[in-house]
């Protein structure tokens, strides 16, 4: 039985990679072999093996009300939190087995505290325990099938199972297989004397290489008739399977003729739906090519209407602009400013022309004053003169 092999504990894997690395720049890993990641499958399937020899069925899973575990339970991952209160149950189990009192665990209680309580419990029985106790948190895995198959071997060995050699049946020659056999010992035979013989004179062995060739020669003669017995059996054969060859020849030749008339009855019968099919195809890749160019024209125009829509937008934009500075009051303001401070330089200026017109009209009237009195004064000199 497999169970009966040397467990391999995945820590000792561990250890054994470990202690393969160097120290410095010199370190060499040992890489564990390409069968190393389904040994736990075989843990588990020596683990149910051993479990159903401590009758766990009626202890534990009847009283519990659990279902029978699969034979890979522990080694595929199918619900951790299920996988790993039954870990628990089953350790807790084992190890009263093996005559250790152990508290069966709540659904409730502290993961952390029942991992190590049976991580201490193995420590005791002589087991190595070298990785963290958090590989078993899952519930499956190599470190959980390690720590059930030590606890069940604990606990066999509490109740005082051993294992036993197997015992193989004895299985019957044929006939032919003992004529063999006996030719096969009568040349071993010969050989031995041969081999005795070998320092005897010419004559002797002479004589050993005529038994050799008469054992020989029985043996080619077994030989023969095991082949006239084959042949026969095999022409027997030939001729029951040439009948069937035949018959299934002539069936399948049948078959392949009313194959072939149906299709051509179906071709005749579909002839015209056939010609409707390829107008329907020309109609549809026409349509097709028409689809392409219309498709073609429908992109050009998209791109007008983009370069439009831009335009568009831009003069949106100005408007607005436009707008908004239209509605600005500040402008109109400054307008209003200007014009009352044109008004005001504006009245300004024709007070200004006023008083110059009137200087000028001062400085005119004066000239004119000034030109009357001088004719006055030569017009009345000469009067006088022609009085005289």
């Amino acid at each position: 039985m497999a169970a009966a092999a040397a467990v391999v504990t995945p820590s000792g894997l561990e250890d054994e990679v470990s202690r393969s690395r160097g120290e410095g720049a010199g370190e060499v890993v040992v890489e564990r072999g390409p069968g190393a990641a389904y040994h736990m499958f075989v843990v588990m399937e020596d683990l149910v093996e051993k479990l159903k020899l401590l009758r766990y069925e009626e202890d534990l899973l009847r009283k519990n009300n659990l279902k029978p575990p699969s034979r890979h339970y522990f080694a595929l991952p199918t619900n951790p939190g299920e996988q790993f209160y039954m870990f628990c149950t089953l350790a807790a189990w084992l190890i009263n087995k093996a005559g250790r009192p152990f508290e069966q665990p709540q659904e409730y209680d502290d993961p952390n505290a029942i991992i190590s309580s049976i991580l201490s419990e193995l420590r005791s029985f002589g087991r190595t325990a070298d990785f963290p106790p958090s590989k078993l948190k899952s519930g499956y895995g190599e470190h959980v099938c390690y720590v059930l198959d030590c606890l069940a071997e604990e606990a066999l060995k509490y109740i005082g199972f051993t294992w036993k050699r197997p015992a193989y049946p004895v299985e019957e020659l044929d006939e032919e297989t003992v004529a063999e056999d006996d030719a096969e010992l009568t040349l071993n035979k010969v050989d031995e004397e041969f081999v005795e013989e070998e320092t005897d004179n010419e004559e002797n062995f002479i004589d050993l290489n005529v038994l050799k060739a008469q054992t020989y020669r029985l043996d080619w003669r077994i030989h023969v008739d095991q082949m006239h017995q084959h042949k026969s059996g095999i022409e027997s054969a030939l001729k029951e399977t040439k009948g069937f060859l035949d018959r299934l020849h002539n069936e399948i030749s049948r078959t392949l003729e009313k194959i072939g008339s149906r299709e051509k009855y179906i071709n005749n019968q579909l002839e015209h739906l056939v010609q409707e099919y390829r107008a329907a195809q020309a109609q549809l890749s026409e349509a097709r090519e028409r689809y392409q160019q219309g498709n073609g024209g429908v992109t050009e125009r998209t791109r007008i209407l983009s370069e439009v829509t831009e335009e568009l937008e831009k003069v949106k934009q100005e408007m607005e602009e436009k707008g908004s500075s239209m509605t600005d009051g500040a402008p109109l303001v400054k307008i209003k400013q200007s014009l009352t401070k044109l008004k005001q330089e504006t009245i300004q200026m024709d007070i200004r022309i006023g008083v110059v017109e009137h200087t000028l009209l001062q400085s005119k009237l004066k000239e004119k004053s000034n030109m009357t009195r001088d004719m006055h004064a030569t017009v009345i000199p000469e009067s006088a003169i022609g009085s005289y």
